[in-house]
């Protein structure tokens, strides 16, 4: 097999700090799509690129040779070579759907024990009688909005507004999904655990936008997210309850985001220009394209070895 299958595994400590940078050059909207596909695609390509390093290894089992009709067994040289890839990348690649695994099972758990407390009433709005104050959008069907009676307390009746008008955005948007997706795909490369958190900024970025073009005005968004966050910090250095999946108005680093609503320079990096953007955003679309195209070399590679395992290259 080429060197090409090794690319895939490589290409994302290039592709994640690139992504977090070409993010920062981005509308919230747009980093989310760029960051989501900086995450997804090199996950799959990496896990494809594991699989093929395992197959050479395992056509010498019996019932793979059987299964597959090979004449002989594949090679990436001398058989102990081959096996011991083949061993140590199916090894890494069960041990990461193991953990994919475990997490979508937890994360359906922490969704149903959410729902369970938020009730069963056909309203939006599901308020929690507690005094830690909290809010955050609960996906499901319908989703919801949950926030506790400590929340309310603490805005003003605008900034409720506001802080309603952000959550129904996560939920518009689907947003606990774009989450989940990415935190899966970190799980299947450790270079890209480093793009959860800047796409949980976008996510809540973007519900910040939605939520001032809903109430028109974005110096009270910008209030309503400060004030949420102080009120929430001030009154218990507890962890919340609320699931991984669910995004919330005081979550993230909330200096940033109050000072993105104000249009101040702590929004954005000093150092940022537009032709320095797009720099930086086509270095990260080469790296994702090489990551794909020489995921389907090395596919195309593996079939041809396969196809003269099998005797069927006569015609090569």
């Amino acid at each position: 097999m080429s060197y090409a299958v090794w690319v895939p595994l490589l290409v994302p400590f290039l592709a994640a700090p690139t992504a977090r940078r070409a993010a920062a050059y981005l509308s919230p909207r747009h980093a989310v799509v760029l960051l989501t596909t900086a995450a997804l695609l090199p996950a799959a390509t990496s896990s494809a690129a594991l699989a093929l390093l395992a197959v050479p290894g395992a056509s010498y089992l019996p019932a793979v040779a059987a299964l597959g009709e090979l004449a002989r067994p594949l090679s990436l040289g001398p058989p102990p070579v081959t096996v011991a890839l083949a061993l140590a990348a199916g090894g890494v690649l069960a041990w990461r759907a193991g953990l994919v695994a475990v997490a979508v099972r937890r994360d359906r758990a922490d969704l149903r024990r959410a729902r369970a407390a938020a009730g069963g009433t056909a309203g939006e709005l599901a308020v929690l009688r507690q005094a830690r104050p909290d809010a955050y959008a609960l996906p499901g069907r319908p989703g919801r909005i949950v926030v506790t009676t400590g929340m309310l307390r603490a805005l003003e009746p605008d900034e409720r507004a506001a802080l309603f008008a952000h959550e129904r955005a996560h939920l518009r948007g689907r947003h606990h999904r774009v989450l989940v997706a990415v935190e899966l795909a970190a799980l299947c490369h450790p270079a890209l655990r480093t793009l959860c958190e800047p796409v949980g900024y976008a996510l809540e970025r973007a519900a910040d936008e939605a939520a001032a073009a809903a109430v028109g005005d974005r110096r009270l968004v910008a209030r309503a997210i400060a004030r949420a966050a102080l009120a929430a910090r001030a009154a218990s250095a507890s962890a919340p309850d609320r699931p991984r999946a669910a995004l919330g108005m005081n979550a993230g680093p909330v200096p940033r985001r109050v000072a993105a609503l104000l249009d101040t320079p702590l929004a954005v990096p000093s150092t940022t220009s537009r032709p320095a953007g797009r720099l930086v955003v086509a270095a990260l679309v080469i790296c994702l394209t090489v990551s794909g195209a020489t995921a389907v070399d090395a596919v195309e590679d593996l079939h041809g070895h396969v196809e003269m395992a099998q005797g069927q290259n006569l015609t090569r």
